[in-house]
């Protein structure tokens, strides 16, 4: 089988010269061994890129999440290349025959069901076992919910962080949500239409009050995003329940005032096992008011 990928990356191209770059052609140039880690559209089928069909047209087998899916994709570009299951539960079967193709010099390419492997699914298993064996890893970037999410919201994006699902269970989504607290970032989930409310209540417990938005359907026919606070997006989802796939943003803690010493260590006991002292101390000085010196001493004491 001739592999194919495309050549025509911006990066390649910073150093050359002008006479280079008109003799730089974009056509395919063969693949190389490896793992391709491709991402695929979210919704909209158009949303794919020409590198992604180069790779997905010219690899030895396509492994994925849900073949039937991946099928509607391959049928719209007319590729053929063969598919197989590879999902969570196959993932440790699957992992060491994968890895014997791959040491033969097989071109594989992993995809998820829409947009980018390895988030919120068990692509890193086959990845991370790539790495420990020497196989090449070759991410193609494309379509993520995430950040098309975050770019719809309009919230602040020079921080954020996802967060992917939350527990089902009021309890235990409580407790998830305790450790992001203090994080001075937008926040970013994945959630179901049956648990969004349930979901928006608890976040207000915990968090208090912030700036959200529900985004839904992204790329798709029936896209949209709801802006508002907490209250008034669960008074949203109970009048009008979203349906399919949701992608919820919080925006970061606003600062109103000067926190008190318990208010301060109290923040410090939650952040310092997750982050350690000297980036917990940072990301609550950053929302407490109070000196980044005083915090990484408070929390010095409490280690």
């Amino acid at each position: 089988m001739t592999h194919t990928n495309s050549i025509s990356d911006a990066n390649s191209s910073q150093h050359l010269t002008g006479e280079e770059l008109q003799s730089l052609s974009i056509k395919a140039a063969p693949l190389e061994p490896g793992l391709y880690v491709v991402a695929t559209p979210i919704g909209n089928l158009r949303d794919i890129t020409l590198r992604a069909l180069d790779t997905l047209s010219g690899a030895d087998i396509i492994l994925a999440e849900d073949t039937r899916q991946t099928r509607k994709l391959l049928s719209a570009y007319d590729i053929t290349t063969p598919l197989s299951p590879y999902h969570d539960h196959n993932a440790a079967k699957r992992v060491p025959s994968v890895i014997k193709d791959l040491q033969d010099g097989k071109v594989v390419a992993l995809v998820s069901d829409a947009g980018t492997p390895l988030v919120s699914d068990p692509g890193f298993k086959l990845v991370r076992a790539a790495i420990e064996a020497g196989i090449d890893v070759f991410p193609l970037p494309g379509a993520s919910a995430v950040l098309a999410g975050l770019v719809k919201s309009g919230l602040p994006s020079d921080r954020f962080m996802f967060a992917g699902f939350l527990p089902p269970k009021s309890g235990a989504r409580k407790t998830a949500l305790e450790t992001f607290t203090a994080t001075q970032a937008t926040l970013i989930f994945f959630e179901t239409g049956p648990r969004i409310a349930a979901c928006l209540k608890d976040m207000h417990d915990v968090l208090g009050e912030r700036d959200v938005v529900l985004t839904r359907e992204l790329t798709k026919r029936y896209e949209e995003a709801r802006h508002g606070s907490f209250e008034a997006l669960i008074a949203s989802v109970k009048a009008e329940p979203p349906r399919g796939e949701l992608v919820l943003l919080v925006g970061p803690p606003q600062i109103s005032e000067r926190w008190s010493e318990e208010e301060v260590i109290s923040a410090l006991k939650v952040q310092i096992s997750e982050l350690g002292v000297k980036r917990a101390s940072a990301e609550i000085a950053a929302q407490c008011g109070w000196a980044k010196r005083d915090v990484y001493q408070l929390a010095l004491k409490l280690k």
